[in-house]
């Protein structure tokens, strides 16, 4: 009691807690845009601090009028400066209890750094990738999907085959979904993906290492329907990737349009 302020000892009305009439049931309602500190761990077993963008929501039952929207923050902030990734997993659970719900969503996106040395010259900058957590939480199940997009290269076969001189090229993006069995690192999903396209790409490249990514490219042409189909043939050959949907996107440089390709795994 000591601890509560006057306006809290007193009894102020709960609208939320009100009851209501229209007996529709809402699937998620919540917060979205929260900036937060994070702490994501690397393959090379290093603490990389980012910020994230964090989405809380819950169900809310028909006779509900509604939900109390400063539970959310408290959740979030009871983890303390900054989350980890043990502190996502347990995140929903908490929401669950805390607002009385069925149901809990999250969404925690990111940009994670990843230090890329040029291919010849070795000369090394840092690559960034948007990565994406979504995590659904029922009292009995829980259901995480890691998403990651990796800027690519691609080079038309199109115009490779009916040029007398070059093939036009352009830079695309790979939106790359997974739900897995063991944790998996978000390195090796932005290496599969890359060794899928025509070239990966580099944030720093001196003349040397353009013409080697040139010419890597022009030995490598891809439509989106290869791209797609790349990424789709080495996710069915990795027994940890339970499901998974990739889309390709290509900034297209001779048309006024982009061309998109998506495959997704049946099930799950």
């Amino acid at each position: 009691m000591a601890n509560k302020t006057k306006l809290e000892m007193q009894e102020l009305k709960d609208t939320q807690n009100e009851p209501d009439d229209r007996e529709i049931p809402i699937d998620r309602v919540g917060v979205k845009a929260l900036r937060y500190p994070l702490e994501i761990r690397d393959k090379a077993n290093r603490a990389q601090s980012t910020v994230a963008t964090v989405a809380l929501a819950v169900d809310l039952p028909h006779h509900y009028k509604g939900t109390h929207m400063s539970r959310f923050v408290e959740v979030l902030n009871a983890h303390g400066p900054q989350l980890s990734v043990h502190d996502m997993s347990a995140i929903p659970g908490e929401l669950l209890t805390r607002l009385e719900a069925e149901k809990a969503h999250i969404v925690i996106e990111f940009p994670f750094f990843l230090e890329k040395a040029a291919p010849e010259t070795g000369a090394v900058g840092l690559m960034d990738y948007e990565v994406k957590f979504e995590i659904d939480a029922s009292r009995d199940h829980t259901d995480f999907i890691v998403t990651v997009e990796v800027p690519v290269t691609t080079l038309c076969p199109c115009s490779k085959a009916i040029s007398a001189r070059g093939a036009h090229n352009q830079r695309g993006i790979v939106t790359y979904s997974v739900r897995f069995g063991e944790p998996i690192w978000i390195e090796d999903l932005v290496g599969l993906v890359e060794s899928c396209a025509s070239s990966e790409l580099y944030r720093l490249l001196k003349r040397p290492d353009e013409k080697i990514v040139t010419e890597r490219a022009f030995d490598n042409p891809v439509f989106v329907e290869d791209l797609v189909r790349n990424v789709a043939a080495r996710s069915n050959a990795e027994e940890n990737i339970q499901w998974y949907r990739v889309e390709a996107e290509n900034f297209e440089s001779i048309h006024n349009h982009n061309a998109y390709a998506m495959i997704e795994k049946p099930g799950s």
